[in-house]
């Protein structure tokens, strides 16, 4: 079965993916699933169906308390050789752009509207700044790594760091692609 190679390397689970429509080289999971499995706060699983979620670039909204425990995808007969290849082809693409083996959350920030994060990042004189222990990938400036050190206060610190600077320089508010759980560091 083909059609889902733009998933290849991208960091996380399938029910992280779910919750926040990752995707890579021009394709998003939503735009394969055909149902998906939730399960609440009391153990209750439900089936749920995409009408059921307003879905957008890297945002879900839940329609519930309710977390991603599995899905059903619409993939398609095709070359799996040819699919292997594109596998292939794609994690070589991001081993060369991105600081793949470099502790990191993936893409820290979404892409804003006809631009990218990394290119304001990087025009912003952002690029291999550091925080604490946390680092702007020299590599690829949409990616924050953690350079030895870094606490959770540092990573936060930097991210609000970026932000600033970035819309101080270019007018742009970076809205984050990562999503912080728990308490402020």
């Amino acid at each position: 079965l083909c059609g889902a190679a733009f998933l290849s390397g991208i960091p996380g689970t399938m029910g992280g993916a779910l919750a926040m429509n990752a995707g890579a080289f021009g394709g998003e999971t939503w735009q394969r699933v055909i149902n998906v499995q939730t399960i609440d706060r009391q153990g209750v699983v439900h089936r749920r169906t995409p009408l059921e979620y307003k879905v957008a670039y890297r945002e879900v909204t839940l329609p519930r308390e309710e977390w991603f425990v599995g899905c059903e995808l619409q993939l398609e007969p095709g070359d799996v050789e040819a699919e292997r290849g594109e596998v292939q082809r794609l994690l070589r693409q991001r081993n060369a752009t991105q600081p793949v083996g470099l502790p990191s959350a993936g893409s820290t920030f979404r892409n804003p509207p006809g631009d990218h994060a990394a290119r304001l990042i990087e025009a912003a004189g952002l690029k291999g700044f550091q925080l604490g222990g946390a680092r702007v990938s020299e590599k690829h400036a949409n990616f924050i790594i953690n350079a030895g050190s870094a606490s959770a206060s540092d990573i936060e610190a930097l991210i609000l760091h970026v932000q600033q600077i970035v819309a101080q320089k270019s007018g742009v508010q970076l809205q984050t692609e990562v999503h912080i759980v728990g308490e402020p560091a």
